[in-house]
């Protein structure tokens, strides 16, 4: 009796953490798809639209590292009773939490370049590069949400997330090399920021892939 009600009570803290971590990356959804609508209102020219998403994404950013806390608060009371389980799922909010800071630090520097005249095609390029970070971070939550009831649909997603980033990478290649093109037409202190920025939106898609991997350990644990 007593083996079973440790059985149920592990089995709680995992569902919990679980329903805590999916808050979470609902949460590092709502920053990369603000982040995504500031890049087209900038490209669109429209400054002050773009400024009310970024603030709006701070403040977002801002509950994602409080649910981080909240994961590893209900981790630490079943800590004894599923110690590989625990560590691989701090794995997992850690990175979502880091997922977040890359996107934050993506619009710091939006928020720097919003009077700056910068060339078409790199913003273009930018909202291609956000748009499909959405769909990365949109696939990672709907492998995230099956974890608990289909560990193959989880790994598929996981999979799934790893060519997104590819196609991101690919886009912040191309995007790169444009700046020996328009090197002498852009203010030098915009160029810096702005190689900033892509820097960010691709770390975060590598964040993306990195969390896809946990998902991938924590699957094979179910």
């Amino acid at each position: 009796m007593e083996k079973k009600s440790y059985a149920w009570f592990e089995r709680r803290r995992r569902t919990k953490a679980l329903d805590l971590a999916q808050e979470q990356i609902s949460k590092a959804l709502d920053t990369v798809t603000l982040l995504h609508q500031a890049t087209k209102s900038i490209l669109e020219g429209k400054k002050k639209e773009a400024t009310q998403r970024i603030e709006s994404l701070f403040k977002v950013e801002e509950d994602v590292d409080r649910l981080r806390m909240d994961v590893f608060k209900e981790l630490t009371k079943g800590a004894a009773l599923f110690a590989d389980y625990r560590e691989d799922l701090l794995h997992l909010v850690k990175r979502l939490d880091t997922l977040a800071d890359h996107v934050k630090d993506a619009a710091r520097c939006m928020e720097m370049l919003a009077d700056a005249e910068l060339p078409k095609e790199l913003c273009e390029n930018t909202v291609s590069m956000t748009g499909r970070l959405v769909d990365c971070a949109q696939v990672l939550r709907g492998s995230i949400e099956k974890l608990a009831v289909n560990s193959a649909e989880a790994v598929a997603g996981a999979e799934k997330v790893d060519e997104i980033e590819h196609d991101i990478d690919v886009t912040y290649l191309k995007t790169k090399a444009l700046f020996v093109k328009y090197g002498e037409k852009m203010n030098c202190g915009a160029m810096v920021i702005f190689d900033d920025l892509v820097e960010f939106i691709e770390q975060a898609a590598d964040m993306c892939a990195d969390t896809a991997d946990y998902i991938v350990i924590l699957s094979s644990r179910e």
